[in-house]
């Protein structure tokens, strides 16, 4: 399991749906000579996997993403980045440099593991977007596509009222303030080079509106265009990659003792597990954290007086191992008081790798959380902790 940053490095891309469904083939006790005597448990047969529903998972479409760079693209980053962001733009368009601006604070957040690809889309209403388009050209062929680029979209209120004729002379204006030659700026801006690379981006105006963004997928990007919204795809987009494609192997014997040891930046936490009474919850969180998928991760949720919640890498709250399991609930087992640990879902037999724990009695809770285990020591390191702080690892004593 390769890390980065907070959790990760490297990326299958592209996507999509292949549902799995597991069957599970129990091993079977040869038949005995006689009747066991009355009150003798029969032996369970163990299952080599543990019961849960794979989810769609990321393929590898690294060639169609490709097959956008050619001569005409503009791509930063580095070649192996395990995020692709294919923007089609347009420097004219209010929504693009919206765009452009939360894309440049991704890179900026993650300079080794996102690449971004630029095409153009000019959008046929806008009458300055082919000059807008020289400019940036006649600067790519000095170098400094990616100054122009920033440049112009920072720049939108400044010249997208100007005439159309005013504009020429005022990008030469801007160009030496951009480190670029003035007089090379001007020629190149109304040469053949600059013309034949506009003509080719004007071939594909007004087919759709421009920005389009794709991530890691063959899918267009429908959702915010600001940091915030992007930074959780990108976080989203590199957890695919440690994911599991098959269910957790079974390794629980519930007649053991299962103590784990919670170390997070305020302290450490020892729960007991209930392995009798939440099975699933108890095999699977100790194969998660045997597995390293719970070394520092963040707390993404903490709540005075609710609970502290954890189990998702990439920090959104929206994460999931790659598969599902079945919701438990054992009779006796009551959100009653403090110090509980649940899983987490987003609805019936939705658990994956989620879990939070009480800060209070929380009754509302009842009968649609799993409670496989309790604090016993270390509830003052859990009390102290914030939105994130974090999970640095989880040790797991068989006794």
């Amino acid at each position: 399991m390769k890390k980065y940053g907070f959790r990760f490095e490297g990326l299958k891309v592209g996507r999509f749906f292949v549902f799995c469904f597991l069957l599970f083939m129990f091993s079977s006790c040869a038949p005995p000579t006689a009747a066991p005597p009355a009150n003798t448990p029969i032996p369970t047969p163990t299952p080599e996997f543990m019961p849960c529903t794979i989810l769609p998972y990321a393929t590898d479409v690294t060639e169609t993403m490709s097959a956008f760079i050619d001569e005409y693209a503009h791509v930063a980053g580095p070649e192996e980045a395990p995020v692709t962001l294919l923007v089609f733009t347009d420097f004219q368009c209010p929504g693009c440099a919206v765009l452009a601006e939360g894309l440049s604070q991704v890179q900026d957040a993650y300079p080794d593991n996102v690449r971004l690809i630029v095409r153009y889309l000019p959008d046929v209403p806008f009458d300055r977007s082919a000059l807008a388009i020289q400019a940036a050209e006649a600067a790519h062929l000095q170098g400094k596509f990616w100054e122009m680029h920033d440049f112009l979209f920072t720049k939108q209120p400044e010249w997208y009222g100007l005439a159309p004729t005013d504009f020429p002379a005022w990008a030469g204006e801007q160009a030496a303030g951009l480190g670029l030659d003035a007089d090379q700026f001007e020629a190149d801006f109304s040469g053949e080079v600059v013309a034949g690379r506009v003509q080719q981006a004007l071939q594909s105006a007004g087919s759709v509106s421009p920005p389009l963004l794709y991530i890691n997928s063959n899918t267009p990007y429908s959702g915010l265009a600001n940091f915030s919204s992007l930074d959780q795809m990108v976080r989203l987009a590199l957890l695919e990659d440690i994911k599991f494609h098959t269910c957790p192997s079974w390794s629980l014997s519930p007649t053991r003792q299962y103590i784990v040891t919670l170390h997070t930046d305020r302290g450490d936490a020892v729960l007991q597990l209930y392995p009798e009474k939440a099975p699933l919850a108890v095999n699977n969180f100790v194969f998660l954290a045997q597995a390293g998928w719970y070394d520092n991760i963040p707390f993404h949720r903490v709540e005075a007086g609710f609970v502290a919640q954890s189990g998702d890498p990439s920090g959104t709250g929206y994460g999931n191992p790659g598969y599902y399991f079945t919701t438990e609930a054992a009779q006796g087992l009551a959100f009653d008081r403090a110090g509980l640990a649940a899983m987490s879902n987003t609805g019936t037999d939705t658990n994956g790798s989620q879990f939070f724990i009480t800060y209070a009695p929380a009754p509302q809770l009842d009968g649609q959380f799993t409670i496989f285990g309790e604090v016993l020591t270390g509830m003052d390191a859990l009390e102290g902790l914030s939105t994130g702080d974090l999970l640095l690892s989880v040790t797991v004593e068989e006794r």
